[in-house]
């Protein structure tokens, strides 16, 4: 058993080496590959349906020019969705619990969106931060204001995703301990811990998907600003 709570969320090491990197390449490994024939089983079918729906909806709102990010955010989202899911498996460990791997994938994603801007429309990527008919008194604090909104984007991004897996593992950790240690003692209650770590797990799920389709969703419109 650990001895700390928040154990489960360090980087695990073998011989020194970081196993972080084995983490970010199993995903990639589960993934059917396409095949020859003309009629693909279930599972590609699957995969390439929502993949397109996805795609579709994303893109929708976006500007012909932002259409070529679709490959990036189709497979960040898939991505991401697997390192969450197969982070809730007992003894795996989850990448995107650290701060720092997320804004790995925030920072330059996100300084991408505002360089197409700064190159393709600079006069509208400008206008941004400063809303129209703003009084004079007004214009230097809102300006600030919203160049420090600009730059929190990242930020926002990161941690968002971040707290939200790890207070979800934590918080299942915790229940799990409790109906551990409830067994010998109150055996029915427990039995209704268990029923509530089983209603949390599910819930845990949802939130593994969600998570990565906000994070996708708001470099999208991210982007949509800049095209």
């Amino acid at each position: 058993m650990a001895l700390n709570f928040f154990d489960q969320f360090m980087s695990p090491t073998y011989l020194g080496i970081p196993l972080i990197a084995l983490a970010l390449t199993l995903p990639w490994t589960l993934f059917p590959t396409p095949s020859s024939r003309w009629l693909n089983n279930r599972v590609l079918t699957l995969q390439g349906w929502f993949i397109n729906r996805f795609t579709y909806q994303l893109m929708m709102p976006i500007n012909a020019g932002g259409h070529k990010w679709a490959t990036i955010f189709a497979s960040l989202m898939l991505f991401l969705i697997s390192l969450n899911m197969l982070g809730l498996l007992p003894y795996t460990f989850t990448p995107t619990t650290q701060l720092s791997m997320n804004m790995g994938l925030a920072v330059p994603l996100w300084m991408a969106t505002v360089l197409i801007g700064m190159r393709n429309q600079p006069t509208a990527a400008l206008g941004h931060l400063l809303p129209e008919g703003t009084p004079a008194p007004l214009i230097p604090v809102l300006i600030i204001i919203e160049t420090i909104s600009v730059f929190i984007r990242p930020l926002a991004l990161g941690v968002r995703l971040t707290a939200n897996l790890t207070a979800g593992h934590l918080l299942i950790q915790l229940i799990a301990t409790a109906a551990f240690v409830l067994i010998p003692l109150m055996p029915t209650v427990a039995l209704l811990t268990g029923v509530v770590l089983f209603l949390l797990t599910i819930l845990e799920v949802a939130v593994a998907m969600i998570q990565a389709y906000v994070f996708v969703l708001l470099l999208s419109l991210y982007l949509q600003e800049n095209v």
